[in-house]
């Protein structure tokens, strides 16, 4: 078996829980009401990404993003 590795983003939602996206896999998603339950429930969303990829004949991506933080300064103004 290989093991590929791919950069997640998880989203806080306002009403709890959180979505996580997976950019090298366009439309691979999904969400969880906690971070362990999102991160096991995307875990197996890449998986079965995967197996439909291979059982389609397509090739498995790379990936391929660089997510990085960046500073942003700006001035915060005062309500009067």
């Amino acid at each position: 078996m290989i093991k590929k590795y791919y950069k997640v983003i998880f989203e806080p939602q306002e009403e709890g829980g959180y979505t996580v996206t997976v950019p090298s896999l366009p439309g691979c998603i999904s969400e969880g009401n906690t971070y362990d339950e999102a991160l096991a429930n995307i875990k197996e969303a890449i998986a079965l990404y995967l197996e439909s990829l291979q059982a389609d004949g397509l090739p498995i991506p790379d990936e391929n993003h660089l997510i990085v933080e960046v500073e942003a300064p700006y001035v915060q103004t005062t309500s009067t």
